[in-house]
């Protein structure tokens, strides 16, 4: 049997999971029904074959025998998937039972089902978080499920394994620089100066809070005329808006990167996601397209040092930080052999959260506009000062289009 570490963002969503999340899981995954078309049996057969195909459906998280920490191994059976035919009062106990939590120690780390009531045909899948990101099981796992269908015989592929094995054998040296580049970044992160102010009294502990806010005055129509990236500029207005709510001049935050950077990762089924700490100090005026241009290039160094990341996550740089990320077009029926598979259920994220004090995630809607999502700690913030944070960041997006303006004048 051969053990293979947790890469450090696997360990830090493990660690996440089973001491700090109000979960049962982290799960990404849905109820999806299905074209009456699809033949459910040729379906099982093409998902099963997906499943031989990857290795990282081996994947189990078990003790080590002798040092007893958590590791995991890529030699599990593959849980096949079969077709059940069922009533529609026995689906939707299936469904109920669903939710509720599951063993994950050397067990299987996904679940899928295809199901066909009287009425409809149904797949349901989700994956442990730790071992498929969003990507993966939106895109990579559905457009394998759907090559398969329609009779391509799937090559074997990059292994995760291999790639977990790879990372674990850096040499430390070449890890050096990008640990005191980040060192360097967080050492000033100081929950007092770039977190917004405590005001919440009288609730003890960590409590979820949310808010859906849609930008009624900023939509996609920006971008079509310019040559700005969205995440980008996101991201920007939204360390912007952080300055303007704590009153100090520099914003500290991180920014999650779906973590595929070249051809080889691109095709990997698996736990991809990164986490990229980014810091910028106001002090000294700048033009917003200047800004945003250098807020890029820091980017871009971070992604450059991302095998460094482990120190980030393995001593907690940027725990109670602030998080951001950009989603464009997410939660999409998924297409199979040209019918479409329609999204029924997905996940709520209220089961899986992150005890962050705040994480901000902005969604590119299919109408051209965006949705700002808060998920906050509300023993230490109100909704009401969340609305002000987004109608803040609002106002930010709105003064950023004219990208020769300084940023001092969006700040007054």
């Amino acid at each position: 049997m051969k053990y293979y570490p947790l890469r450090p963002i696997q360990r830090w969503l493990v660690d996440t999971h089973f001491n700090k999340a109000k979960s049962t899981m982290m799960n990404i995954g849905g109820l999806f029904k299905l074209s009456a078309s699809i033949d459910m049996n040729h379906f099982a057969d093409a998902i099963n074959h997906v499943l031989e195909t990857y290795d990282i459906f081996r994947c189990r998280f078990v003790f080590h025998p002798e040092t007893s920490d958590l590791c995991q191994i890529f030699e599990g059976a593959v849980e096949k998937v079969f077709l059940e035919r069922m009533s529609d009062d026995a689906f939707q106990k299936r469904m109920e039972k669903l939710r509720e939590p599951y063993y994950l120690i050397n067990q299987p780390l996904y679940r899928l089902y295809l199901m066909e009531t009287p009425t409809a045909k149904y797949f349901y899948a989700d994956f442990y978080h730790a071992i498929m990101d969003g990507v993966a099981s939106s895109y990579l796992f559905v457009r394998a499920v759907d090559m398969a269908y329609r009779g391509r015989t799937l090559r074997k592929i990059e292994s995760y394994a291999d790639y977990v094995e790879e990372e674990a054998n850096i040499p430390p040296e070449e890890l050096k620089a990008g640990h005191q580049y980040w060192r360097d970044m967080l050492k000033r992160f100081d929950k007092k100066k770039h977190l917004p102010p405590v005001k919440v009294k009288g609730v003890a502990a960590w409590t979820k809070g949310s808010l859906d806010y849609e930008f009624k005055n900023f939509t996609e129509e920006f971008f079509r005329t310019t040559k700005l990236d969205e995440n980008n500029f996101f991201l920007g207005a939204a360390m912007l808006t952080m300055v303007k709510l704590t009153g100090t001049k520099e914003s500290i935050m991180s920014w999650i990167h779906n973590g595929r950077t070249n051809m080889r990762e691109h095709r990997l089924m698996g736990l991809m996601l990164e986490q990229y700490p980014c810091a910028w100090n106001f002090q000294k005026d700048i033009s917003v397209g200047e800004f945003l241009n250098r807020l890029e290039g820091q980017n871009q160094i971070g992604i450059n040092y991302r095998k460094s990341l482990d120190v980030v996550y393995g001593e907690g740089l940027e725990d109670d930080c602030v998080s951001f990320i950009f989603q464009k077009h997410i939660n999409g029926d998924a297409i199979i052999a040209d019918t479409t598979a329609k999204v029924v259920y997905l996940p709520p994220n209220e089961i899986s959260a992150v005890e962050n004090a705040l994480d901000i995630e902005v969604e590119s809607q299919p109408t051209g506009t965006y949705n700002l999502f808060l998920d906050y700690d509300a023993s230490r913030y109100s909704e009401a000062e969340m609305k002000t944070f987004a109608l803040t960041m609002e106002k930010t997006l709105q003064d950023m289009r004219t990208t020769d303006k300084m940023v001092s004048e969006i700040l007054k």
